[in-house]
């Protein structure tokens, strides 16, 4: 590697209304290596690269690219110096196809559309990302999404890629191909900045390690000189607990009785006759790869989407068979789902807390007389957020101004204030920080412990292996295996949602 870096960042600091985001930072990119950048939400990471990549401005400091000072006014003009940025929120065009996008500023004076639509199809082949050229963009889910900004990024041949959580949505199996992606990249003399709140990522995939606490530069080493025990600890200024994934000291959960049963659910082409039970007092995992249907069967458990008319199959409430049209019928029996995607669908974010948790709270039914009284919105709202832990200013802060953790914190709440007998979690834990991790994953077993029905799907397999009482695999649209987490293990789990 050269000696002189492909970046260099000297003395940042970057106010937001007096307060200090990122506060005196160092920070250079060696030419062909991977360089993770690390920790909690609002720590600082976001702001830095954004300075990096032109989405932002420093208020002090200086910024080197091959030896000679820049300070980019654009992400276009960063782009025009080989440095390109795949965001944590995706900046897709949602109404055009993903070839569009995928060319997009790139197109010449007349387009043939068949060529076009080939070189994408052939480009996204060669990353191993099964993305539909021909899909618009507002079609596609969250991994999807992402694997088309990364393939945009990788295509425009920049010389620095800096991506902001491009796992946080990904299958295993589709992480790995990234990871095979970034190795080719750096073998190609592409500098990665890689921020990841998944640390075992950091601790595989990098050549140094730079770990931000509170807008300040708490660590910056060989990757060699860390451990998962000495990232956290930088991370957060304590240690915290070796497995943040650790199942209640009494093991798994027995099963109480019976709460929904689903027979022969059937969806189009994602789901397909799928059965299974989900039990009071349990946490019931399900895993599967993007495309097994297992959002799919959530959503029309929760009224999101309908099954098929005809042939659709049946669940039963209890001893009740139903059918939901819309969501708020499933909430009004207990069913509540919190979703995969918070940013889109999980809250108003320029809305309070406040607002957003009485909406829910409303939405129930539960809001005592006809007329809503503020006071009580208010009393419901800061009784969640106490018991949850949301950290804000008060209860009118807006979600926006939140981190992440706090983010799903008030999605869960939401939830929660509708009282429910049953709780689907949709990947709970996707782009939030350690600590956030390990509250959430307290919160969920609380709700175990107190006889609510639970069901946790998430692409991770610790998550799964270790939360779960009993775990569902699901594969083409159907639960294919169920296994006890004591027999367990990763390997049995992705044999089952492969083969």
């Amino acid at each position: 590697m050269s000696e002189t870096p492909i970046i260099e960042m000297r003395g940042i600091v970057k106010l937001y209304g007096g307060v200090a985001a990122v506060d005196d930072v160092d920070f250079d990119l060696r030419r062909g290596e991977i360089h993770s950048l690390l920790g909690e939400n609002g720590a600082g990471k976001s702001t830095l690269t954004k300075i990096m990549a032109g989405a932002a401005t420093a208020t002090r400091g200086e910024m080197r690219l091959d030896g000679k000072p820049v300070a980019f006014a654009t992400p276009a003009e960063a782009m025009a110096n080989g440095v390109g940025m795949v965001f944590q929120e995706n900046s897709l065009v949602p109404s055009m196809t993903v070839a569009q996008n995928l060319f997009l500023g790139d197109e010449r004076f007349f387009n043939r559309l068949r060529p076009l639509y080939i070189a994408a199809q052939q480009f996204l082949q060669s990353l191993n990302f099964n993305v539909d050229p021909w899909a618009t963009v507002s079609s596609l889910g969250v991994a999807k999404k992402q694997m088309v900004e990364i393939a945009r990024a990788v295509r425009q041949n920049a010389r620095v890629i800096i991506f902001d959580e491009p796992t946080a949505s990904l299958t295993p199996e589709e992480k790995h191909h990234f990871f095979s992606l970034i190795r080719r990249l750096k073998v190609d003399g592409v500098s990665i900045v890689f921020i990841s709140h998944a640390l075992e990522e950091a601790l595989e995939i990098s050549d140094r390690i730079t770990v931000l606490r509170d807008g300040k530069l708490a660590a910056s080493d060989d990757r060699a000189a860390f451990d998962r025990d000495r990232i956290i600890t930088c991370m957060v200024g304590r240690t915290l607990s070796k497995d943040l994934y650790r199942k209640g000291e009494h093991g798994a959960r027995k099963a109480r009785e019976k709460v929904l049963s689903v027979q022969n659910l059937s969806q189009g082409k994602m789901v397909r006759n799928t059965s299974f039970s989900i039990y009071a007092g349990q946490i019931t995992g399900i895993f599967g790869l993007i495309g097994s249907g297992r959002t799919e069967t959530a959503r029309i458990i929760a009224g999101i989407t309908k099954r098929n008319f005809l042939h659709g199959g049946e669940t039963r409430l209890g001893s009740r068979s139903v059918r939901y049209r819309v969501p708020r019928e499933a909430v009004r029996d207990g069913i509540v789902y919190v979703t995969e995607d918070r940013k889109l669908e999980g809250f108003f974010d320029t809305m309070s807390i406040a607002e957003n948790i009485g909406l829910n709270y409303i939405a129930a039914g539960l809001n005592s007389g006809l007329v809503v009284r503020t006071g009580e919105i208010v009393e419901v709202a800061k009784r969640w957020t106490r018991q949850l832990n949301v950290r804000a200013i008060s209860a009118d802060a807006k979600i926006v101004e939140l981190s992440g953790g706090n983010q799903q914190k008030v999605v869960i709440a939401k939830s929660l204030a509708q009282k429910p007998k049953l709780i689907i979690f949709d990947e709970p834990t996707r782009g939030v920080d350690v600590s956030a991790i390990a509250e959430i994953h307290q919160i969920i077993q609380a709700l175990a412990d107190e006889g609510l029905a639970i069901v946790l799907i998430s692409s991770y397999l610790p998550e799964i292996l270790n939360l779960s009482d009993r775990i569902l695999v699901s594969q083409k649209g159907r639960i294919v295996e169920e296994f006890r987490p004591e027999t367990a293990t990763e390997e049995k789990i992705m044999y089952a949602a492969v083969h």
